[in-house]
C-alpha cells in the first residue's frame, strides 16, 4: 500500500511538472499568432515549440495512463474516489491543452497564408506594373482624381453647412424683428405704457449721466493729489 501510495504521488508531481511546462510553453508559441507580418515558412523555433509541445502532451498522456492503472489495482475506497477526482482533472486539462495546441496551429497557419495571399498579390500588382508604364500612370491619374473630388465634396458639404447656417440666422433674425413689432405695438394699445417706457429710458440716461460724472470727479481728484 505505501509503494502504491509513493508511486501515485511520484507520478502526480511529473504530471503537474508537465503541465506547467506545457503551459510556458504556449505563452511563447502564442507569440507566433500574434505576428503582423509572419515569416513565409514556419521558423526553426516554431517547429521546435511545436515538437516539444507534441511530446509533452504525449507524455501525459502516458502518465495518466499509468495512473489510471495504478488507481485500478488499489482497493481502497476512499483514496480512491480523491484519486479518481485528481485523474479526471489532468485528462481535462490535456484536452484542453490538446484543444490549444490545434488552435493556435490553426491561427499561425492562418495567418501566414494570409501573409502570402497579399505577398503574391502585391508582387503581382509590381510587376504588372513594371511591364505596363502606361497601366501605372492611368491608375496615378485615376488616384489622383479620387482625391480630387473627395476634396470637392468635403468642400460642397462645408458650403451647404455655411448656407444652412446663414439660413437660420436670417430666421432668427426675421423671428427677432416680429417679436419686437409685436412689443412695440402692445405697448402703444396700452395707455400709458409708451409715457412709462420714455421714463425708463430718461432715467437711465439720467444714471449714466450721474455715474459718467462721478467716475470724472474720481479721476481729476487723483491727478490732483497724485
Amino acid at each position: 500500500m505505501s509503494s502504491t501510495s509513493s508511486g501515485w504521488a511520484q507520478l502526480r508531481q511529473q504530471a503537474r511538472s508537465l503541465e506547467t511546462q506545457t503551459q510556458n510553453l504556449f505563452h511563447t508559441y502564442a507569440q507566433f499568432a500574434s505576428l503582423n507580418k509572419p515569416p513565409p515558412n514556419p521558423t526553426e523555433e516554431e517547429l521546435r515549440l511545436e515538437s516539444q509541445l507534441k511530446d509533452l502532451l504525449e507524455q501525459r498522456e502516458s502518465l495518466i495512463s499509468q495512473l489510471s492503472r495504478l488507481l485500478d489495482s488499489e482497493a481502497t475506497l476512499t483514496s480512491s474516489a480523491l484519486k479518481q477526482n485528481n485523474l479526471s482533472r489532468h485528462r481535462e486539462i490535456l484536452q484542453d491543452h490538446r484543444r490549444e495546441l490545434r488552435r493556435l496551429s490553426t491561427a499561425i497557419a492562418d495567418s501566414r497564408s494570409r501573409a502570402n495571399l497579399l505577398s503574391n498579390v502585391r508582387s503581382d500588382i509590381d510587376a504588372y506594373r513594371a511591364a505596363n508604364p502606361s497601366a501605372e500612370e492611368a491608375d496615378y491619374m485615376l488616384e489622383e482624381r479620387a482625391r480630387v473630388e473627395n476634396s470637392h465634396g468635403m468642400i460642397d458639404g462645408v458650403l451647404s453647412q455655411a448656407y444652412s447656417i446663414n439660413e437660420s440666422f436670417g430666421l432668427q433674425g426675421e423671428t427677432l424683428a416680429s417679436i419686437n413689432r409685436r412689443i412695440v405695438g402692445a405697448a402703444g394699445q396700452v395707455p400709458g405704457m409708451n409715457y412709462l417706457i420714455g421714463k425708463i429710458g430718461t432715467k437711465k440716461r439720467r444714471d449714466a449721466i450721474i455715474l459718467g460724472c462721478f467716475i470724472g470727479f474720481c479721476f481729476l481728484m487723483l491727478l490732483y493729489f497724485r
